[in-house]
């Protein structure tokens, strides 16, 4: 049985972008870009919504024409290399080893976790609430930058029920960020 990870970069007040749609405060020093290199091995399969999708799509393709960081030249390959999966009702087509899921999604991600692949997610509040709801998400990596964007998208959009979680781990990297593991518990007896 494979697993799946949301891994998610937020602001210390729990935004994943910022009151305009920013993402340009997370800082890839070189131990947090190994750590995301140790999430994917090859195999593992990156799983997007459609507004993260586009964001990804339109640079790890050509990353190393837009920048010669040492993380974006690492990741780049790796990203080109990986199959992926785009949640998305309005996509017909995704390219660059992706396909597209628009309905069943819980039920096609489960699948996909049976028949022994491993997924990480990438950011995609919407999905991950979704995902959460029908408990598929197995672990949440949420790396914690030390900025305040005093608004915009919430890392965790209120839920209609509670999702009882274990911390598993907690590590901090290049001096800057602070990553917090929780895995999934599993639901109490008689309940669902």
């Amino acid at each position: 049985m494979g697993k799946l990870i949301h891994l998610v970069h937020q602001s210390l007040d729990g935004y994943i972008e910022g009151p305009d749609g920013e993402f340009d405060w997370p800082a890839m020093g070189p131990q947090l870009s190994a750590y995301s290199r140790e999430l994917t091995p090859e195999g593992t399969v990156f799983l997007y919504g459609r507004k993260v999708w586009e964001l990804m799509s339109g640079f790890w393709p050509k990353a190393e024409q837009y920048s010669q960081d040492p993380h974006d030249l690492a990741f780049a390959p790796l990203w080109r290399a990986a199959p992926k999966v785009v949640v998305s009702r309005t996509l017909t087509t995704a390219g660059f080893n992706a396909q597209i899921i628009s309905d069943n999604v819980a039920e096609q991600i489960n699948g996909l976790k049976e028949s022994g692949q491993d997924l990480v997610l990438f950011g995609g509040a919407e999905l991950a609430a979704h995902l959460t709801a029908h408990r598929v998400i197995d672990e949440y990596h949420v790396v914690t930058h030390p900025v305040l964007l005093g608004g915009g998208r919430p890392t965790f959009p209120a839920a209609s029920q509670r999702t009882e979680l274990e911390l598993v781990g907690t590590r901090s990297f290049d001096g800057r960020s602070t990553l917090l593991r929780h895995q999934l518990t599993p639901p109490a007896a008689g309940k669902a």
